[in-house]
């Protein structure tokens, strides 16, 4: 059984609605059924067409979209909705897909404000509708595997977390020569109040809770604008206490020229610690006090139950950023057709970031923005 899936957003053009479409079909678990993909109506029914779908099943406007396919037949009407807009499209789209019986996935940031989120937060445990938000380094199976060992206590009580993630596309002016994505981006009206910290600092943020376990109580910031004309940060670090008293570093700048995704983590505990950066994905290194360090490998049979359900490919073969985003739409997925079928997904399936995770995240942009503004050196991280 296919799920039938609809996306708002993501039309011609679009780089995050190509990645979700490729996502979801890589493994066979959805069908797109139809789609409003752009608040141009020309541009959306070009781009339907293009995808193949028939014109009536091509809507002009999320609400269009909602509503009429609320009204076909229960065997016929999408089930899950993908969101893939700029963040200021997110909230109501998204309350309105959850109120009206839909299944969502949405992408980060969860949307344009922490109240928004917490909005929403009510909306999904009202409704009982599933929600995925697709921080994406989550999926990648040797991500999975640095969090069952530090949970297996493999490290043991973990003191120290580095996490970075440098890009260097926005090292020039690129809003004012009419670059889409550079142009939403870092406009104040359609990305929120942070640039980098909202677009990357929150997968450096999630990537460093999600692997630990752990979660942030207070935060020490230091956000710079510093491309000239710039309104939004593209720049910035953090200082980070966790709840079990370890201390951290975050840093996510666009203006690293050169750099292309780098996204890293390193985690320190009393035993040992561990490294893995996207650069080679399928590698995660693991250090001893007492012994050489180790590299442990995708595809491996030494690993977990949960780094192997997200693993295609005999070892050796690279599986990277598509793969892990198409992780989060399988597990997804996955759990939506127990749900269907009255079963209990298992905790592998229901590995994916949800609710919780894009409430943190919003969180994080606003305690982050706050303390870089701030003389005080500790803001507590409130929610």
């Amino acid at each position: 059984m296919k799920l039938r899936l609809g996306m708002i957003g993501g039309g011609q053009g679009a780089f995050i609605g190509a990645v979700h479409r490729i996502a979801a079909r890589i493994d066979g678990e959805y069908e797109l059924v139809c789609g409003a993909f752009s608040s141009n109506a020309e541009k959306s029914q070009a781009s339907g067409l293009l995808l193949g779908l028939p014109a009536n099943r091509i809507y002009n406007s999320y609400t269009e979209l909602i509503e009429k396919e609320k009204q076909l037949p229960e065997d016929e009407r999408v089930q899950v909705i993908s969101i893939v807009t700029p963040n200021h499209v997110h909230f109501d789209p998204t309350k309105m897909a959850l109120e009206n019986g839909f299944h969502v996935v949405l992408d980060k940031p969860m949307t344009f404000s922490l109240a928004e989120a917490k909005e929403l937060e009510k909306v999904v445990k009202a409704t009982g509708k599933r929600f995925c938000l697709t921080h994406t380094y989550t999926g990648y199976p040797m991500v999975k595997e640095a969090k069952q060992l530090i949970k297996a206590g493999k490290l043991g009580t973990i003191r120290k977390v580095y996490v970075e993630y440098p890009q260097g596309w926005l090292s020039s002016f690129l809003e004012g020569d009419d670059n889409k994505q550079a142009s939403w981006r870092t406009d104040p009206g359609k990305s929120g109040i942070a640039g980098a910290m909202g677009d990357i600092g929150t997968h450096a943020f999630n990537l460093a809770e999600y692997v630990t376990g752990l979660e942030v109580t207070q935060i020490c910031a230091d956000i710079n604008i510093v491309v000239e004309g710039r309104k939004l940060d593209d720049d910035g670090a953090a200082l980070l206490k966790f709840n079990n008293g370890a201390s951290g570093v975050l840093t996510a700048t666009q203006i690293a020229a050169g750099e292309e995704n780098n996204v890293k983590i390193r985690v320190y505990g009393e035993k040992g610690g561990l490294e893995w950066h996207q650069s080679d994905a399928n590698s995660l290194t693991l250090m001893y006090t007492d012994k050489p360090m180790e590299v442990w490998r995708t595809g491996g049979g030494y690993t977990s139950s949960f780094a192997q359900h997200n693993t295609r490919t005999p070892a050796g073969h690279p599986e990277g950023y598509l793969e892990a985003f198409a992780n989060l739409y399988r597990n997804f997925a996955l759990t939506v057709k127990a749900g269907i079928e009255g079963k209990t997904a298992s905790p592998e399936e229901l590995d994916y970031p949800g609710i919780k995770e894009g409430v943190r995240g919003m969180a994080f942009i606003e305690n982050v923005i706050a303390s870089g503004k701030s003389d005080k050196k500790w803001t507590e991280f409130s929610i």
